[in-house]
């Protein structure tokens, strides 16, 4: 019986050893590409079909697969596929050990007690809420990531009026859904570029002092 797994790293090595054009490319180069098959996932996710679902993560997959396998031929320190999944194995039975121990979890709040405990214990040369926290991420994810990393330090920034849209006129209640927030964020953007504000540099912006204030919170704020 075939492995399809093994058989696409075997295709990979295959790739690697004998296309000159890959043979050139390193982690660095290779990170647009992983970047342009996450979003063409998250596509397929939206708006795909199935079989559109199916072709993207395997896109994604061989990413995984080029990155290991350039990993594997490192002189300093390699490691190859079954290293990475050997670790990811690791690490899902320690954060699920009411799968695979006696710990008991029957609603997903708890269920997340015991992932950020393990967690927690995997990472205790962390200092920092934010250590591990990536700024590539898109600044709206991000900006939730911040806003529970301040929560679960007792910083709660305080909600900010959304601005009036047009002089004198009422502001718009609270949105009640998801698609309600999502007319209130573009009315929010709509406003930046009336004003020939940068949206996106504002909201990082205001990040970086969420960012002072988590650490200041920790006692950890770097000196200035």
């Amino acid at each position: 019986m075939t492995d399809p797994l093994r058989d696409a790293v075997d295709t990979m090595r295959a790739v690697r050893d004998r296309c000159v054009w890959t043979q050139q490319i390193d982690h660095r180069a290779l990170v647009p590409y992983l970047v342009e098959e996450s979003a063409e996932l998250m596509d397929a996710v939206a708006d795909g079909t199935r079989a559109d679902l199916r072709e993207e993560l395997g896109d994604l997959l061989w990413q995984v697969l080029f990155h290991a396998e350039i990993a594997s031929r490192d002189l300093e320190s390699p490691f190859d596929i079954d290293d990475v999944a050997r670790g990811l194995t690791d690490k899902m039975v320690r954060r699920h050990p009411h799968v695979f121990g006696d710990a008991v979890a029957t609603t997903p709040e708890e269920v997340l007690v015991h992932w950020n405990a393990a967690k927690a214990a995997e990472k205790q040369a962390r200092t920092s809420v934010l250590d591990g926290v990536s700024h590539r991420m898109p600044s709206l994810a991000l900006a939730q990531k911040l806003l529970g990393k301040a929560v679960s330090v007792g910083v709660v920034p305080g909600p900010t009026p959304v601005p009036e849209l047009v002089e004198g006129s009422t502001p718009a209640p609270a949105p009640a859904t998801e698609a309600e927030l999502g007319d209130a964020l573009l009315a929010l953007v709509a406003t930046a570029r009336t004003h020939g504000w940068d949206a996106e540099r504002a909201l990082r912006e205001r990040l970086r002092v969420l960012e002072r204030d988590i650490r200041a919170a920790e006692g950890s704020a770097p000196s200035t």
